[in-house]
């Protein structure tokens, strides 16, 4: 049996009964609906064996390949399975410990993530280092075996439902940019970590702020060496354009389905405009599929290719205009609420965040032209006095 078809038996047999609710929901601005059920969700997808299927075999996993990961996905997206509550832990977190951890990390830490029951957050960016990370003024010190955190992070996505998060901090004074950083693994529910969730213009609130003061984790919660947390921090972003793009590229396929749907049924899809914005976007979903198999076709250790540098500008601004499409498609009555927004309105309202997050279009522009094609650096002012 090929996994197409070993997981369409199961998505049939298991999204019944109380997960039908969340069938088609948790996607991209959608984040934060029925977190409880997706969290048990999780759980059920783990215990089947669902999660870690691309690990290797000795920490539980099928050493699944690219072809069978990608029809894997598709399968899942057909079936309208919900966001996955653990995706961050399982696409950017256990690549970087079986990468970089050590063997008692992996031990430690894979297993939760395997069961769906422990789930990661990502703690990069700050209120103050703009789109650049290497500005991060959190600090981290070790005092008598733990490492005591104190500083902020922002644009935390569920950190108030998840159980750990990876911290980017200073751990040398003195030190700026790149230099004296370190990549820690910190246990969210502790006194000294604050979470406020920052509520959106679509109604949601799956960001937060997340204050640290004097939060502790162990000394060897440590990914690397103190002076390497730029080096795993980039690695994690590199994996974060691997794998992880399949997932959401069937999210997206999923939006824009809709879409047709909805042009067929109201009438608009007899607008040439329309239909010629609509065969656009269902190119440049193929290309983004293309982009993303070259990129899993390469060494898997976290590393940017050439084909990765181009991967979040495009889908990023691909994804704020089917935003936009999906308004157009709508009509007027895009214009009006009923009792809760549509999925096409929240797609709008939370793709205008697309092209800032994890890092802008103006700053993916300067990695492509500097990292990429190795022009010269553009001038940067001094912002860590």
């Amino acid at each position: 049996m090929s996994i197409r078809e070993e997981l369409n038996q199961w998505m049939l047999e298991n999204l019944t009964g109380e997960f039908e609710q969340i069938r088609w929901r948790g996607g991209p601005g959608d984040e934060d609906s029925s977190p409880e059920l997706r969290r048990a969700w999780e759980q059920k997808f783990g215990e089947a064996g669902w999660i870690g299927l691309q690990w290797p075999k000795e920490y539980g996993g099928r050493d699944l390949s690219l072809m069978d990961f990608v029809e894997f996905n598709e399968e899942y997206a057909r079936h309208g399975g919900p966001g996955r509550a653990g995706h961050i832990g399982e696409t950017l977190m256990a690549p970087t410990i079986l990468a970089y951890g050590t063997q008692a990390q992996k031990e430690r830490f894979l297993p939760g993530i395997k069961n769906g029951t422990e789930l990661w957050c990502q703690g990069y960016s700050e209120p103050n280092a703009g789109s650049d990370l290497s500005n991060i003024k959190t600090k981290a010190r070790l005092v008598d075996g733990h490492w005591v955190i104190d500083g902020q992070k922002i644009w935390t996505s569920l950190a108030h439902e998840s159980d750990w998060i990876f911290v980017l901090a200073r751990a040398e004074e003195g030190t700026k940019g790149r230099d004296g950083l370190v990549f820690l693994l910190v246990e969210l529910d502790q006194p000294g970590i604050d979470i406020r969730p920052i509520h959106q213009i679509s109604g949601t609130a799956e960001f937060n702020e997340v204050y640290f003061t004097e939060a502790k984790t162990e000394a060897d919660n440590i990914i690397g060496e103190v002076g390497e947390g730029w080096k795993i921090a980039m690695a994690l972003l590199g994996f974060e354009r691997g794998a992880s793009t399949l997932g959401q590229q069937m999210m997206f396929q999923n939006e824009l389905n809709l879409i047709i749907k909805t042009a067929n049924e109201n009438g608009r899809a007899n607008d040439p405009s329309l239909r010629r914005r609509i065969a656009e976007a269902h190119a440049g979903l193929k290309v983004m599929r293309f982009n993303a198999l070259r990129m899993l076709n390469g060494t898997q250790d976290g590393s940017t290719s050439k084909e990765g540098y181009i991967s979040k500008i495009f889908w990023a601004t691909w994804h704020r205009d089917l935003g936009e499409l999906a308004m157009d498609v709508i009509g007027a009555d895009a214009e009006i609420i009923e009792d809760e927004l549509s999925p096409m309105q929240k797609l709008f309202l939370f793709s205008r965040a697309d092209t800032i997050y994890a890092g802008t279009n103006q700053i993916q522009r300067n990695i492509i032209s500097e990292r990429a094609l190795g022009m010269p650096k553009e001038p940067r002012g001094n912002t860590n006095g």
